[in-house]
């Protein structure tokens, strides 16, 4: 009987390590962490899902510290999965509410090329063709008339096409620009950053794109 005891009182021992262990390890502290991996076992809330980075892509890694992803406080009265353009500052937010947002770096319109107003999702597509609209030929006609969806596509990896507008937001492959004004009016993300809020996001989305004002230099 001595022996049976000591043996559950081992048992339970181990049993209360691990659960010490794990609740140590805790990945939902959301506001200190940096990125998780993305290779567990459970899945991540989608807060904590604000820190991962997406397998094969990687490339937020050398974006400015304020242009990562990451869960923010922001205050709206916009439903949570709005999405939020500031122009301005080159963010994007996602709305979840209670007063938070995932943001996001973004690239927007140069001079004379930024919009506001509000448009809904209409089209998702997944390493997108490029076709030039003839507004973008006869500016550069250098431009292919078409190009096919990859690596090499300035839409990058994930398209969301707003309204019957010819604008989208989408990728990149000059992740270096995220930050910048330098399109023609559509929303760029890094890859990384697109194929996370793609796979948050449906047909129907709301996006609401702010008028460009003055930078707040309180954002930071």
């Amino acid at each position: 009987m001595i022996k049976f005891r000591s043996l559950s009182l081992v048992a339970t021992m181990a049993v209360a390590t691990c659960f010490s262990t794990v609740a140590s390890a805790n990945p939902f502290n959301i506001f200190n962490l940096p990125f998780q991996s993305a290779e567990r076992s459970a899945p991540l809330p989608p807060e904590a899902r604000a820190y991962q980075s997406v397998p094969g892509l990687g490339d937020s890694a050398d974006l400015p510290a304020r242009f990562k992803r990451q869960i923010v406080e922001y205050r709206t009265n916009e439903a949570p999965g709005t999405i939020i353009i500031d122009t301005s500052n080159t963010y994007l937010y996602l709305v979840l509410g209670n007063g938070r947002a995932v943001r996001y770096g973004i690239g927007v319109g140069r001079d004379g090329f930024t919009w506001s107003g509000t448009q809904t999702i209409s089209k998702k597509a997944e390493w997108p063709d490029w076709t030039p609209p003839p507004e973008m030929i006869a500016r550069q006609p250098y431009l292919p008339r078409y190009m096919a969806g990859g690596p090499g596509n300035p839409l990058g990896a994930r398209a969301m096409y707003l309204g019957s507008t010819i604008y989208r937001i989408h990728g990149t492959n000059a992740p270096e620009t995220i930050g910048g004004r330098v399109s023609s009016g559509c929303i760029r993300l890094t890859n990384d950053d697109v194929t996370d809020l793609f796979s948050r996001v449906h047909v129907g989305t709301k996006v609401v794109v702010l008028p460009m004002t003055a930078r707040r230099a309180s954002i930071n």
